[in-house]
């Protein structure tokens, strides 16, 4: 099996623009994500639809594609820089063995375990996509568990299978409440489906693709980790994760 990792990373946030380039202890919260991954991967490839963004990668020497600025989501921009690092006769020969893994840019500690545990997903026969939760433990406050930006996930431990994504406080599984670490791993001849499906009710209104995916009957296999993240979508959590990096990096 062969992994790619690609990190989709748009200059243009509707809470923080311009959050892929900002500084944490000397380096930009992309050149973190890039560096955590290729770790874990060989083969990490940004994909972005900013001149300043691929720029600043080639800068640290970092791969970079050129997208479309038009991707209503990261997948779908995933998928155009997958197309765009091999050649059709390639994907012929080994879209079923490879998996692309859709590292999210504003996730500067990602750590090489947690990438590697989303990996081991696809051990198991007829896995076609995969993404990591982690549990909600007694550090975590009611207000973490209610942030609509924290998406929450229930997932069936027997099966390893997620049955439902919100932003709201949604039934817990095994006695626990999880969160949802947006990364997410495709194979890639499921990749090529998904990215056709037009955007459906229920991904519109929580603002979830992956919701996506689940009313279309795919199924999603779900990786545990229990290492926190930091998720830089606001100013604020630029500044949480700054002040994280003085006392840990």
């Amino acid at each position: 099996m062969k992994f790619i990792g690609i990190i989709p990373a748009r200059y243009g946030s509707t809470r923080f623009p311009g959050k892929p380039l900002a500084d944490i202890g000397g380096k930009t919260v992309l050149r973190r994500v890039y560096e955590q991954a290729s770790k874990a991967l060989d083969t990490v490839v940004v994909a972005t639809d900013d001149d300043r963004i691929y720029d600043a990668v080639e800068a640290f020497g970092g791969k970079v594609v050129m997208t479309r600025h038009d991707h209503k989501c990261g997948t779908d921009r995933c998928k155009e820089a997958y197309e765009a690092i091999t050649t059709p006769s390639w994907r012929a020969q080994n879209d079923a063995d490879t998996v692309i893994i859709n590292i999210q840019g504003d996730e500067p500690f990602i750590q090489p375990e947690q990438i590697e545990t989303l990996m081991a997903c696809f051990d198991r026969e007829g896995t076609d996509i995969a993404t990591l939760v982690r549990p909600f433990t007694e550090a975590d406050s009611q207000a973490d568990l209610a942030d609509v930006n924290t998406p929450k996930v229930n997932w069936n431990p027997a099966t390893g299978e997620a049955k439902m994504f919100s932003r709201s406080v949604i039934p817990a599984a095994d006695g626990k409440h999880y969160r949802h670490i947006g990364i997410y791993a495709y194979r890639a001849d499921a990749l090529n489906k998904i990215t056709t499906l037009p955007q459906s009710p229920l991904e519109i209104k929580e603002r979830l693709e992956q919701l996506r995916w689940l009313e279309n009957g795919y199924t999603i296999r779900v990786g545990v980790t229990e290492i926190p993240t930091i998720g830089i979508d606001t100013p604020e959590d630029l500044e949480k994760a700054r002040d994280w990096y003085k006392f840990n990096g």
